[in-house]
């Protein structure tokens, strides 16, 4: 029986075929297939690129990472409120056109380059055109930069979860060292006016006469001041770093545990979490639209958010802020589209995912803006004041209007804690993708760390955790605003433009459709004059520079200064990139020669129709 196995050939079942074939046969035939040989070592080691990546386990898996990656913290905080500032239901108006004609061209090509590829940004550019090697490059470092400060984001949300169980919510009321003098308890004014008192400053006075003539001074909600003065402990300005916050710090840990835990297996793991994480936000959206349109006021907030206002229609910053919600929804040249698509099957339906991705978007940002609405209508309500006064978007909706209505319902533990939950499955699916990205550049730049994948996402999330350190110190929120606004700003659009040109332009988009047609088969004319149309003519809208603030702090010049060269780091990167292959070159070719030659694929970049095969054996010689 020993001899037998010791002199048995391996065997495997062929993918092609479903025969069994000896295993050097089949390594000779997949080679043979991949255009590679034996005796070519830089090919075989380059093919370690295209094997051993790992491929979604199951139908679904990509769709709903997919939708998780696009439909993130920004449809419920950021939509709303641009479609409040911009004419209400007026802006679906711009907004879908610039999703057709921008968004879903960008998101659509990412996924068929990638997909066709089976290729990340790292090496993907490498092939497809080496003289913008640096795009892909640019790709990874805007995820990576984005990736540490939108985990911060979740260590907020964290800490906002487990402080919603205490009871009563440890925000509610003033009575507390970290409340100021101008903090507004509706709880002590109502209790001061009904004993026939006037509430001024947390003080119930008994003769009204005696602040008749007292400065009026503003009302800060105790919700706002937990958040600055407790959780934040911000500073005065970015100059004053402080301390690092030891529960944000700790929130912080507790975040990056979770991503990792759930990323350490690759898209074997997060493509089963995304089922959870995807899908159980709309639950809770749901539940909190029953429950608000059942809230006093809920109709004038939301009549409020849908009332159109056309003539908004006329201004250009319509427009403008429409064309950049959808590079927040869709998040095209960031990286993330290109990492998911590139562990599809090469046979998969991307342009179906595509759409049904982008309607998924709409949908959603729309639907919670009615989720939004009613709920500030019912806190207007209760303030007895306007809709207009409560109205705040990102971290001040999410970290200030919503705890401050909370205390004003029953069960507030348990909305508390439902909302926060929401928000960090809605986190988790953009974090997933962005520290995927920045793996899976690490992994096809050098594929032989692939079998130490585990301590490269561990690195990964190290690094990740000390360099969003910053953000959790005094200053940490300002620090926070400023790499937001500069990180994927001018060079995310310039990404985008770069891509169209190479693509539509150089490489063909008629090549590139015929490409997308060996994966989902054969297409109409008018979808190939459609999407040409669009690849070659339509670019995003620019986006307009103004110095960015938080609240009424404006940035000395030096951080704009700071947030500029962050966010030129990855175009720096890529003209550098491809100077560097143009003087590296040591062909007897002139200058233009040259940039021509580069400017086209390699002999490497091919379709990735199947990888090859993969063996592992036991000391006797059966396979694994």
């Amino acid at each position: 029986m020993e001899d037998r196995l010791k002199n048995a050939k391996p065997r495997h079942v062929s993918a092609l075929t479903g025969t069994w074939v000896a295993n050097n046969a089949a390594m000779q035939q997949q080679t043979r297939r991949m255009g590679l040989y034996e005796q070519d070592d830089d090919a075989q080691e380059q093919d370690e690129v295209l094997t051993k990546r790992g491929s979604w386990t199951g139908r679904f898996d990509f769709l709903l990472s997919l939708l998780g990656y696009s439909v993130g913290l920004g449809n419920v905080w950021r939509f709303p409120y641009l479609c409040y500032n911009n004419g209400g239901g007026a802006f679906l108006i711009p907004f879908t056109i610039m999703l057709v004609i921008a968004g879903l061209p960008l998101m659509f090509m990412e996924l068929s380059i990638a997909q066709y590829a089976g290729l990340g940004p790292a090496v993907l550019f490498q092939r497809f055109s080496p003289l913008f090697q640096g795009v892909g490059v640019g790709m990874v470092l805007i995820a990576g930069t984005v990736m540490l400060y939108y985990n911060v984001i979740l260590a907020w949300t964290l800490y906002y979860m487990l402080a919603s169980f205490e009871e009563p919510l440890p925000w509610r009321g003033c009575d507390h060292a970290w409340t100021s003098k101008y903090c507004y308890s509706y709880e002590a004014e109502n209790k001061c006016v009904s004993g026939n008192g006037t509430y001024y400053m947390r003080q119930c006075y008994a003769n009204a006469s005696l602040i008749a003539n007292w400065t009026k001074v503003p009302k800060k909600p105790p919700a706002e001041e937990f958040f600055k003065n407790y959780v934040l402990r911000i500073s005065p300005g970015i100059e004053t770093t402080g301390n690092i916050s030891v529960t944000l710090a700790l929130s912080l840990l507790g975040a990056w545990l979770i991503v990792f835990l759930c990323l350490c297996r690759g898209v074997k793991s997060s493509g089963k979490v995304v089922y959870f994480t995807a899908l159980f936000p709309y639950v809770v959206l749901v539940m909190l639209f029953v429950r608000g349109i059942t809230l006093p006021g809920s109709y004038n907030g939301i009549m409020y958010y849908l009332e159109p206002d056309w003539e908004k229609l006329k201004s250009a910053q319509i427009w403008g802020d429409a064309a950049v919600q959808i590079f927040f929804a869709l998040s095209p040249a960031w990286g993330g589209l290109l990492t998911l698509a590139s562990y599809n099957k090469f046979s998969n339906n991307c342009y179906r995912d595509a759409i049904i991705v982008a309607i998924s978007n709409i949908l959603t940002s729309f639907f919670a803006g009615f989720v939004i609405f009613s709920i500030l209508g019912f806190l207007a309500h209760e303030l007895d004041t306007e809709v207009e006064s409560v109205i705040d978007q990102g971290a001040g909706l999410a970290f200030v209007v919503f705890p401050e209505m909370v205390t004003k319902l029953q069960m507030p533990m348990f909305w508390s804690v439902l909302f926060f939950f929401m928000l960090l499955t809605l986190g988790l699916d953009s974090q997933f993708t962005l520290m995927e990205t920045v793996v899976t550049g690490i992994l096809d730049t050098f594929p032989k760390l692939r079998q130490w994948k585990m301590r490269v996402v561990f690195g990964v999330a190290v690094v990740g955790y000390v360099g969003g350190l910053v953000f959790i110190t005094n200053s940490g929120m300002y620090w926070f605003q400023l790499v937001d606004k500069y990180a994927a700003n001018w060079s995310v659009l310039l990404i985008a433009i770069i891509e169209c040109v190479l693509i539509a332009w150089i490489y063909g988009s008629e090549r590139f459709i015929s490409n997308i047609e060996e994966m989902i088969g054969k297409r109409s004319l008018c979808f190939t004059y459609f999407w040409t149309f669009a690849w070659k003519f339509v670019t995003p809208i620019t986006l307009m520079y103004k110095p960015v603030s938080y609240g009424k702090y404006v940035y000395p010049d030096w951080a704009d200064i700071v947030g500029w060269l962050i966010g030129l780091l990855p175009m720096i990167v890529i003209v550098f990139t491809a100077f560097y292959k143009i003087v590296a070159d040591t062909s007897d070719q002139s200058p233009v020669q040259i940039i021509g030659k580069l400017l086209k694929p390699t002999a490497e970049w091919k379709a990735a129709k199947s990888s090859l095969y993969r063996f592992e054996y036991d000391d006797n010689g059966i396979e694994i």
